[in-house]
């Protein structure tokens, strides 16, 4: 959750960046910066963001598979070994024996 007391100017933050930068290595916290008073960018470390990045595919991956269970509760979808038939024949892939 990005902290609101955390905001800063991007003037701010301009003159003073490299402290700005270690903050937010060490606490792993966005920074709200802002430009004639008014937010207009979220800044991160890189660590931070890339956790967020993952957590956000892990977040996707697991949607997708909720929803591929409720279809599947739904009679939607083909079997397994029809798929396997089929991408077997396209692909001229002998059945195993």
């Amino acid at each position: 959750m990005i902290d609101l007391e955390d905001i800063q100017s991007l003037t701010d933050f301009q003159r003073d960046a490299k402290k700005h930068i270690q903050k937010l290595k060490r606490t792993g916290k966005p920074q709200v910066l802002t430009v004639n008073g008014r937010a207009e960018v979220v800044i991160q470390d890189a660590k931070s963001y890339q956790k967020l990045l993952d957590l956000l595919d892990q977040s996707e991956a697991i949607a997708a598979v909720r929803d591929g269970l409720e279809a599947a509760k739904r009679g939607e979808g083909e079997p397994a070994d029809q798929v396997l038939d089929r991408i077997r024949t396209k692909h001229k892939i002998p059945a195993a024996s």
